[in-house]
């Protein structure tokens, strides 16, 4: 059950990726229709943003999350919540956006958290040796 709910918490954080994809390409075009300015330019720079945490958290999912990885685990927990916690507070709670379908990343992150911390949960813990437990060094 663990390696499944890793992986379905890995399809989710690709399928954040990908929506997060289309959110800088909409950037993207939102920029293009500013003229040119500080304004276009940090619009341009949050597009790139977007697109490189979308980039990360995809390939991250793929190779680690898959792999049930506490590491992944907390690299896209991290990079997701960093990208994510911003947008609600700053796009969708005071209206800047609809909440459909500008929850749609909101909540794909929540269900990659979820299954992720679900495959964790009883994911065994590698038992030190007795070498290293016994504080030898070599």
């Amino acid at each position: 059950m663990n390696g499944l709910a890793a992986k379905i918490g890995a399809t989710f954080y690709v399928i954040w990726g990908l929506v997060h994809i289309n959110a800088a390409y909409a950037l993207l075009t939102l920029g293009q229709s500013v003229d040119p300015s500080m304004v276009q330019a940090r619009i341009f720079q949050d597009a790139w943003n977007i697109l490189v945490g979308a980039v990360a958290v995809i390939i991250v999912g793929i190779a680690m999350n898959w792999r049930n990885s506490k590491t992944g685990f907390w690299i896209n927990l991290t990079v997701v919540s960093l990208l994510d916690i911003p947008f609600v507070i700053f796009v969708i709670v005071p209206g800047y956006a609809p909440l459909w379908p500008g929850l749609q990343g909101p909540i794909a992150w929540v269900i990659a958290a979820v299954f992720s911390a679900l495959g964790l949960a009883g994911h065994p813990v590698r038992p030190k040796s007795a070498h290293v437990a016994a504080g030898h060094s070599h």
